[in-house]
């Protein structure tokens, strides 16, 4: 059958947006006429456009891995950093104050009483977890040893120990944030091992 003109065209055209013949349309279409073929050729050409836009994918507006930040979003990443560091090292500088007093809460029930009860005792315990945490804020982890000579007992120990407290309170308050500070380090392994000297000497007497 060959293609007529006007509405009888528009039979065998595909709808707007649509850019595929199946089969079974493209059987009753005869290219035997010269001009049919040049017809049809045409209204594939005119469908051509049609079909390039729908397949064309949307560009997304993701942004690729790696991107680099924009200047406020670098801005406000490096002042979240700032006020994160600034509230880590006052929490440490808190916790060397109040290593501080409690030092000294336990030499003054020391003086007082030539021993420990279990108040003391929990002092005590306090003490060596907010020297542990002071060590971790310096970037320490591990004990060492730190003494070559323990004091011999308990009075020394204590004395000793409150010695060490407040010359490590010092060194915190002069480390600048962020700071891996091996004196701290050092000064926080001094302390923990004459902790551990005064639990055992109060628990010989």
């Amino acid at each position: 059958m060959k293609i007529a003109r006007g509405k009888q065209v528009c039979k065998y055209l595909p709808r707007p947006g649509c850019i595929k013949f199946t089969m079974t349309r493209l059987k009753f279409l005869n290219f035997s006429d010269l001009r049919s073929a040049v017809v049809f050729a045409a209204l594939l050409l005119a469908c051509a456009p049609h079909s390039h836009g729908q397949s064309v994918a949307p560009a997304s507006n993701d942004k690729p891995e790696g991107h680099a930040l924009e200047p406020i979003e670098e801005e406000m990443r490096v002042k979240r950093s700032i006020k994160l560091a600034e509230k880590e090292h006052k929490e440490n500088l808190d916790r060397a104050h109040l290593l501080s007093a409690l030092s000294v809460e336990i030499g003054q029930a020391y003086k007082e009483k030539a021993h420990f009860d279990r108040n003391d005792l929990k002092k005590l315990e306090k003490l060596e977890k907010l020297t542990k945490s002071i060590r971790s804020a310096a970037g320490g982890s591990d004990d060492a040893e730190a003494i070559n000579k323990t004091p011999p007992d308990l009075a020394e120990a204590v004395s000793k120990m409150m010695e060490v407290a407040d010359d490590l309170r010092d060194k915190v308050k002069k480390t600048p944030r962020r700071v891996v500070s091996a004196a701290v380090i050092d000064q926080a392994n001094v302390l923990l091992e004459l902790i551990r000297r005064v639990r055992g000497l109060s628990r010989q007497g």
